[in-house]
């Protein structure tokens, strides 16, 4: 799915340069950070009320939607998917699945997570 992403966000640069009258995604540059926010935002609710809806069809749809505009908001910002790539990957060796961090440390990354403690098995 990395290579879908950055192909996607590669597209997305590309298209910020184009003329705002003739790309949607010139536009939404154009418009800012607080339009990106809200399409992204709009995104996921869609994708919510097809999952309830048990749409799998539409849902694939939205999601398509919702991560076109993720990436719009990460070029914005400068943020690559590699790097949305290497917390994951970072999240797999502290925890043995890429999850959310746990509560406690705010929903965001610390520089300085410790590893979880190793437990010696006893013979």
């Amino acid at each position: 799915m990395l290579d879908s992403m950055e192909t996607l966000y590669e597209s997305v640069l590309q298209a910020r340069a184009l003329d705002p009258g003739r790309s949607r995604t010139a536009k939404l540059f154009r418009e800012g950070m607080a339009k990106m926010v809200k399409k992204l935002a709009e995104e996921a609710i869609e994708v919510g009320i097809e999952a309830l809806q048990q749409k799998r069809h539409d849902t694939i749809l939205e999601s398509a939607d919702l991560l076109y505009q993720l990436c719009v908001l990460l070029a914005e910002m400068g943020i690559k998917p590699s790097e949305i790539a290497d917390e994951i990957a970072r999240r797999q060796r502290l925890y043995g699945i890429a999850e959310k961090l746990p509560k406690g440390t705010g929903g965001k990354a610390s520089k300085t997570i410790e590893e979880p403690p190793v437990t010696a098995i006893a013979s």
